[in-house]
């Protein structure tokens, strides 16, 4: 009979813990179901695009004796992540290959790839990294960061378009630079402010 006792007894008290382990187990479910949902949304709340080459164009125009001069650049690389629905927190991160500078004249574009201009050997890419973007009342969208050319960085500011173009978007802006606050050209005759127009295609 005792033996019988003592098997009931352990049993009520089976009997008890079971809804406390329940309760547990559901409290546990909870929050491993609330992180999942954190971390989804952080992972959904900014999408990330890739610049490319085709669809983009990277122009610049500069005079030279009173003419203008333009000229292109390619090889984007980067990471942008923007949500038109919140677009103050976008991020970019962008270069462009030095290297494949292109005046269509093929002596010129040889002399500006050297140490007087751009060194391309030594400093290889031109680097742009965002630090901010605002939205005017009406619409308007501007970024703000840090360029690199030739080693040397300098805080431009610029307003931009962003439309939707198949998976990814189409960014557009323009703005000046003094290509002396680079390093770029010394003495040269040519003016010492250049244009910079982009169009840059991205993808996911």
């Amino acid at each position: 009979m005792e033996t019988q006792k003592g098997v009931d007894s352990y049993k009520i008290k089976i009997l008890f813990r079971q809804p406390q382990t329940i309760r547990l187990r559901f409290t546990s479910m909870k929050k491993y179901t609330l992180l999942l949902l954190i971390v989804l949304m952080g992972n959904f709340a900014i999408a990330q695009y890739k610049p490319v080459d085709k669809g983009s164009s990277v122009k610049f125009e500069i005079k030279n004796f009173g003419m203008g001069t333009s000229g292109s650049f390619s090889g984007l690389q980067g990471d942008i992540n923007f949500d038109k629905d919140h677009p103050e927190e976008a991020k970019f991160d962008v270069s462009i290959d030095a290297n494949t500078i292109n005046t269509d004249n093929s002596k010129r574009d040889t002399h500006l790839r050297e140490d007087s201009y751009f060194d391309v050997k030594k400093y290889p890419r031109i680097h742009f990294v965002s630090t901010k973007v605002t939205k005017s009342a009406s619409g308007i969208l501007t970024v703000s960061g840090k360029l690199t050319i030739k080693g040397q960085t300098k805080d431009i500011s610029f307003p931009f378009t962003a439309a939707p173009n198949n998976e990814g978007y189409l960014f557009k802006g323009s703005f000046s630079i003094n290509r002396r606050d680079f390093g770029v050209g010394g003495s040269s005759t040519i003016s010492d402010n250049l244009t910079i127009d982009l169009n840059i295609t991205t993808v996911k």
